[in-house]
């Protein structure tokens, strides 16, 4: 059996996506053309998303419609806050099979080259004061992506410690209270005591480590999982326009999460 393509949706996966897509009913008078399949609309956001095509040069062969078709819809579903629904969806399904580890999140930062301004991207500190964007993610203890947040590449770490613990969602898919992490490991990026100090108040044990302190914390033993989600979430392509940026973010964590999950099964 030919190994399916990343951009093609399994019945396993559409059970999961279907339900949480806009329902757009045809009108009676003056419908118009048939809209595209949401399917293969939806397998199409993904040829673009995995393989960093155009949208205008998607191949019509493919049949998921024209590429404006798809940046439309995926318009229209980034409005209808799909991707975030998506993402706390699959993790409710990790949990679900005692997959995800709320013992402790790992929070990390990475930039990424931005060839084109825009209002999420600033001059990077670590790229020679070239034009880019910072994604700042969150996962569990094993990897598993809990949130992400974007902003300019000037900005610093710290500034979305915060932001980051309040995105993630209280996950459910078990009886009982939803599930928020315990503890949360940083590095050197998030000392502040004030940022602590807020932690606490999230319910949230910080565990960060000290500037001017010498290396061997032993917290590197625990945070490597955020670097390899990173790695994951890099293979995937970015766009200029930040609402479709963050879509994409949102779209390639439940994609890991969704991969996660078939690997434990």
């Amino acid at each position: 059996m030919a190994r399916r393509k990343p951009w093609e949706v399994d019945d396993e996966l559409w059970v999961v996506i279907e339900p949480i897509l806009p329902r757009v009913e045809r009108r009676v008078r003056h419908p118009g053309r048939k809209r595209h399949p949401d399917r293969l609309v939806f397998q199409g956001i993904l040829f673009v998303l995995h393989t960093g095509i155009a949208w205008e040069h998607l191949p019509q062969e493919l049949g998921f419609g024209s590429g404006m078709t798809c940046w439309r819809r995926l318009a229209e579903w980034t409005e209808a806050d799909v991707w975030p629904r998506l993402h706390e969806a699959l993790l409710a399904r990790l949990r679900g099979a005692d997959v995800l580890d709320f013992s402790r999140a790992v929070v990390d930062g990475s930039h990424i080259r931005a060839f084109k301004r825009g209002s999420k991207t600033g001059r990077s500190p670590v790229d020679r004061g070239r034009n880019g964007n910072k994604h700042h993610l969150i996962t569990d203890a094993t990897g598993i992506p809990l949130a992400v947040t974007l902003t300019g590449g000037n900005r610093n770490d710290v500034t979305q410690f915060i932001p980051l613990l309040q995105a993630v969602p209280p996950v459910r898919g078990k009886r009982g209270r939803p599930r928020r992490p315990e503890t949360v490991l940083g590095d050197r990026g998030y000392d502040h005591d004030k940022y602590r100090r807020l932690a606490w108040t999230l319910g949230v044990k910080p565990v960060i480590a000290r500037r001017g302190v010498p290396h061997g914390s032993g917290l590197g033993t625990d945070r490597w999982v955020v670097e390899r989600t990173f790695a994951h979430l890099h293979w995937f392509r970015w766009e200029v326009r930040d609402d479709i940026h963050e879509a994409f973010l949102s779209l390639a964590c439940s994609l890991i999460c969704w991969r996660r999950l078939k690997s434990f099964r």
